[in-house]
């Protein structure tokens, strides 16, 4: 069994296709999802606190073996109410954040569009 770890959105909208995307791109059977309101902004602010997040994350990596993080945030919005620019650089912001924590894994970004397709996050990083 593979696993990868998806920090993301509670947004219903947004659980399907990241899991689909994350299974079928990097041949994962399993996608551990771990969500809060607005992921990307609350992981880019460097005064959240998130160590739930990281307790989350260490049992995934330690249960599961995941070896792959991914960052998603998405249009739409409830929970991180900002253009589609800040969330992008967000994601980024909080990329790098995951990355310094646990720099052994792949720490991707993603983005989910108006159409609720996925695309690899790109953005300039911060």
């Amino acid at each position: 069994m593979t696993f990868a770890t998806c920090l993301n959105c509670i947004d219903g909208r947004v659980q399907l296709p990241a899991i689909n995307w994350i299974t079928e791109k990097y041949n994962v059977k399993y996608v551990d999802m771990i969500t809060e309101a607005g992921i990307d902004g609350f992981l880019a602010n460097k005064n959240s606190n998130i160590d739930s997040i990281l307790k989350k994350i260490e049992i995934s990596i330690s249960g599961h073996g995941s070896e792959n993080i991914f960052v998603v945030g998405h249009y739409d919005c409830a929970g991180n109410p900002v253009d589609d620019i800040t969330h992008k650089k967000q994601i980024n912001t909080a990329v790098n954040r995951i990355k310094n924590l646990f720099p052994d894994l792949n720490v991707i970004g993603l983005w989910i569009n108006e159409n609720f397709t996925v695309e690899e996050n790109n953005s300039n990083k911060n």
